[in-house]
């Protein structure tokens, strides 16, 4: 499905993101405390769609926790108590029906190579998910980072909030919170931001319209 093969994935994110993977943590700790967290039940099954090195997954409380990627460097940051899963997410997943309540993902459909692998995943999801169960989905938002968003070399499909949002819509699903602006296209960049500012600004949705370039989809099972 992905144009990389895997040792390339293993080299591209060492260098993208391992010198920052301290920082990246305190910062999905807060990101986790001050908003994303309520979302999840604490005694609830929760899958972390392209879960990188882990910052999320390994934060997040919950009873069980699920994780899925291709980089094959990605289950030595995991935590022992979470089950991870080393595959395309366009396959099946190997996880029975109406199972999770909750699947998380940023910053990962834009890695997909096509829309088709898109609502494959997608179809997948609302498969695993409980009735009810979310799907929360941050990326960045290709109306707010037009030229920057091809600045990665692994970006290949464009999303707004809006074609998001109707993908799930035409497969039942109904939607909770839909964001054109969030988060700042990124929330470490070369002078990592000092974790009080990154609590203002998820404290002050103001700050999301003028700073926030990526968008945030909630949205549930039927």
């Amino acid at each position: 499905m992905i144009s990389h093969d895997q040792d390339d994935l293993s080299r591209m994110y060492a260098n993208r993101f391992r010198a920052k993977l301290e920082h990246r943590k305190s910062v999905w700790r807060v990101l986790i405390r001050c908003f994303f967290g309520r979302f999840v039940p604490e005694d609830g099954c929760v899958l972390d769609l392209g879960c990188g090195y882990g910052e999320f997954i390994n934060q997040v409380s919950a009873a069980k926790r699920f994780a899925m990627d291709l980089n094959p460097d990605a289950p030595k940051y995991l935590g022992t108590n979470v089950e991870f899963f080393h595959q395309d997410c366009s396959r099946p997943w190997p996880l029975p029906e109406n199972c999770l309540d909750v699947v998380f993902t940023s910053n990962f459909f834009e890695h997909l190579p096509e829309k088709a692998a898109l609502a494959r995943t997608l179809d997948h999801i609302k498969r695993s998910l409980k009735p009810g169960g979310c799907l929360i989905a941050m990326g960045p938002n290709i109306k707010c980072v037009p030229g920057a968003y091809w600045d990665f070399w692994d970006h290949y499909l464009p999303l707004t909030e809006l074609s998001l949002r109707e993908a799930l819509e035409n497969r039942g699903f109904i939607s909770e919170l839909v964001l054109e602006r969030f988060l700042p296209y990124t929330m470490v960049g070369k002078r990592p931001s000092p974790l009080f500012l990154i609590r203002l600004y998820l404290a002050l949705p103001i700050a999301w319209t003028v700073l926030g370039k990526q968008f945030l989809v909630i949205a549930r099972k039927a």
